[in-house]
């Protein structure tokens, strides 16, 4: 029995369009359990204070600030569960999660998660279906491995989310140019890895993502997204569509593989959203991101099945085994809308009233500049969710949707040469 006036510690909330949704649920839930929330965040709160009883103002990207934050917060509360979606405070997060005695990733589990040579290492020494691969610091060193690996290869950071960073490159030239573009990502994030890539071969197929909770160790999958990526040498995801009755739920190659590999990287307690290629040699496990999906999949997943992964990821912070039962069948899909160039916003219009539609909605407001890989990522003016009775209808519904978007933007000037990349300015974080 939880202990009355017990926390549940959030590190982070992350954006309203994208996280508010989960923050509702896990608000429901921490009622009935007579939990208190208590969020540490880097922002001033707006829409978060309709849901948490406590919110502690601190850089929840200092690790030792954040922790620092956390102690005092456990000096005077007793912490009956903590839970984290912020990709850079993943690992800081599972190592607070075991000094406050609490289930998590565990403290294999959350480094296993967050440093992709690690995860790579571990799953290629145990055998599973793994390219070549290697980290390195410099553009000679990246050189050197993509000779060794063979070309085609994908060069990336070594810790970071969203694919920002990635870049395929077909020869020596691209992969110095790309080196350039993967760490100056690593360097703008707040990690222990700054400034180093990895090199690894090209793994063509097909990209999927599945959402899962783990509890004390068992993989428990809840939903599946087929994942729709803009054009190369980048991987800026453009879209998602789930489908609660996707065959791959049921190949047991791949879920075998999915449970192996968590079970090799030590996760103990969480929710993971692992990125998987389709090869012909069988599904080969890209990243295993300790926590749940971006982009809205869960969204999505819920939407689609009526899983609930605010509810999943209630119970598995708290130590309970989420029961995970499909109240709905169907297939819902997302659509981003990016700039064909660089461009500074001055107003997106999203549709209301369309086939399917879901939700729509605006992600910036006027005046934010966008940029396209490489000099900058995410740069996502709008989205459309729809939902249909199968992929096909799904994927037609999103197509109609997103041509009514309406956006008028000016063209913006090229980077300064040299620049490190930038995230778009404006996203929208309001109560409106």
């Amino acid at each position: 029995m939880t202990e009355p006036n017990g926390v549940l510690l959030v590190i982070g909330s992350g954006l309203k369009l994208y996280r508010e949704y989960l923050v509702r649920s896990i608000h429901r839930r921490a009622r009935s359990a007579g939990l208190d929330l208590v969020l540490l965040n880097n922002l001033k709160p707006t829409w978060q204070k309709k849901y948490f009883d406590e919110i502690v103002l601190t850089n929840v990207f200092d690790a030792e600030v954040m922790t620092a934050a956390a102690r005092e917060v456990a000096a005077r509360r007793p912490i009956a569960g903590l839970m984290c979606w912020d990709e850079p405070v993943v690992l800081a997060a599972g190592e607070l999660a075991v000094e406050l005695g609490v289930p998590g990733l565990g403290p294999d589990g959350a480094v296993g998660c967050r440093d992709k040579y690690r995860t790579r290492s571990v799953l290629a020494a145990a055998g599973l279906h793994q390219p070549g691969f290697a980290t390195v610091g410099t553009a000679d060193e990246a050189m050197a491995a993509a000779e060794k690996i063979g070309y085609p290869v994908v060069v990336k950071p070594r810790a970071m989310g969203a694919s920002i960073g990635v870049v395929l490159a077909a020869d020596a030239a691209e992969v110095e140019a790309a080196f350039e573009v993967a760490a100056g990502a690593s360097r703008a994030e707040h990690a222990p890895y700054g400034g180093t890539a990895i090199v690894e071969g090209y793994a063509v197929g097909p990209e999927i993502s599945v959402d899962a909770a783990v509890h004390k160790g068992e993989y428990l999958p809840m939903f599946l997204a087929r994942k729709q990526s803009g054009a190369e040498p980048y991987f800026e995801e453009t879209g998602h569509v789930v489908d609660a009755a996707d065959p791959l739920l049921r190949d047991r190659e791949l879920m075998d593989a999915l449970a192996r590999a968590h079970q090799l990287l030590g996760v103990e307690d969480g929710i993971t959203h692992t990125e998987v290629r389709l090869t012909d040699q069988g599904p080969l496990i890209i990243e295993i991101n300790g926590r749940l999906g971006g982009d809205l999949i869960p969204f999505l997943g819920l939407t689609a099945t009526g899983i609930d992964p605010g509810e999943v990821l209630f119970d598995v912070a708290t130590g309970r085994r989420p029961e995970l039962v499909p109240t709905r069948e169907s297939v819902v899909g997302i659509r981003f809308g990016c700039p064909p160039r660089d461009c500074v916003i001055r107003s997106v219009t999203v549709p209301s009233d369309t086939p399917g539609l879901v939700t729509a909605s605006k992600m910036v407001e006027p005046g934010a500049s966008l940029r396209l890989p490489p000099g900058g990522y995410l740069a996502r003016h709008s989205f459309v969710v729809c939902e249909g009775d199968d992929v096909e209808a799904c994927n037609e519904r999103l197509d109609q949707a997103a041509a009514l978007v309406e956006v008028d933007a000016d063209p913006l000037g090229p980077p300064q040469t040299g620049a490190s990349f930038v995230m778009p300015a404006g996203l929208l974080d309001v109560d409106a």
